[in-house]
């Protein structure tokens, strides 16, 4: 029946499928041990920073929120690890693995929580709106659902120019779901055909909304055959199976596949934000397999499968450590904004704003 499904969206590209992960497995290699290494380095270096983060925060140095990604990582890293030259990602608050293994600098984000002017917001936003748009990383907007639009978009405007071999990919709550925006993006890039891939994360609340007062089907993977989309669902907590899944989408949309839906179910393992204590979650809904923290699956994995051995493992938190000091210890040292002394605009740096030449 799924391979049937596929074939009917390839030929019209109307319809969409859905599949269990036991049947989207079936046409795509295990990812290699080297990618589940790699994967691993970039969810402990954000786990790392994030901790990192998170008691400044509670020291009083940092001004705003903080929004953690814990238990969330192994989604996120497979979204920014599988992401090549020229495609376009829009990450959002939990996403920090993505975010790092798409190239985003240390440095940016501890100058963005700790307000330095030398930082891609130059001290002025909000910790979690900073991108990168000339290099594909897309600043996210805090209305949740409207990133989708956003890089169909995008991506129709790499077609226009005659780009190729592109593939899009954002990064969604199972409660940005639930708008119009969301709706409004889906139906549009199945409609104009956009390699997307949409990576949405159940972590079952929606702030301290529950999922049965979210959606009433039994998973959103089911309405990507509404859209048009491809659909996988997966255990967001098995770093092999977010590698194998989502990889497998980004392959399917930049083959010309008609886009792809993959929901991921997790359970946010910290509150909505560090100004939120979680008590609304049931202490039973923590025994379920969707409430595991998937950084120990993955290090429970490595060493049953002897993939390293237990000092290269303390090596590597030693260095995550030592990365974040470095890009803390810099960014506290540098000058805070003035406003006398501004030249506003929309970005940091005038040179960061794309120009369109005349003769284009």
């Amino acid at each position: 029946m799924l391979q049937t499904a596929q074939r009917t969206a390839k030929s019209k590209r109307k319809k969409g499928a859905t599949a269990s992960l036991g049947e989207a497995a079936a046409d795509r290699a295990v990812p290699p041990h080297e990618r589940f290494l790699e994967a691993f380095r970039w969810m402990l270096l954000a786990r790392t920073l994030e901790e990192k983060l998170v008691s400044l925060y509670r020291g009083g140095q940092i001004t705003g929120g903080v929004y953690i990604g814990k238990g969330q990582e192994a989604v996120s890293i497979a979204c920014g690890l599988f992401l090549e030259k020229g495609d376009i990602f829009a990450p959002l608050i939990r996403d920090q693995a993505g975010r790092s293994a798409f190239g985003e600098p240390l440095i940016d984000v501890t100058r963005t929580y700790l307000g330095s002017r030398l930082g891609p917001m130059r001290g002025r936003d909000g910790n979690i709106h900073r991108g990168h748009p000339r290099n594909n990383e897309l600043a996210m907007i805090s209305h949740l659902g409207a990133m989708i639009s956003v890089t169909v978009g995008t991506l129709m405007a790499k077609r226009f120019k005659g780009e190729k071999n592109f593939v899009g990919l954002a990064c969604i709550g199972e409660g940005g779901m639930q708008t119009g925006a969301f709706h409004e993006g889906m139906n549009i890039a199945a409609v104009e055909e956009v390699p997307l891939v949409v990576v949405a994360t159940n972590n079952h609340y929606a702030y301290s909304t529950p999922n049965d007062r979210e959606f009433a089907c039994d998973d959103l993977v089911e309405r990507a055959i509404g859209y048009g989309f491809e659909g996988y669902s997966l255990d967001g907590t098995d770093l092999a199976a977010c590698l194998d899944v989502i990889g497998g989408a980004v392959k399917r949309a930049r083959a010309g596949r008609p886009p792809q839906l993959v929901v991921a179910s997790v359970l946010r393992l910290s509150g909505h934000g560090e100004h939120d204590d979680a008590s609304y979650v049931p202490e039973e809904m923590k025994r379920y397999a969707f409430a595991r923290d998937c950084l120990k699956v993955a290090e429970q994995t490595i060493i049953e499968c002897n993939l390293l051995d237990p000092d290269t493992l303390a090596a590597w938190r030693k260095d995550a450590v030592a990365q974040v000091d470095d890009a803390i210890a810099t960014a506290q040292k540098e000058p805070v904004p003035e406003g006398d002394k501004e030249d506003w605009c929309a970005l940091s740096k005038r040179e960061l704003m794309d120009q369109v030449d005349e003769g284009e």
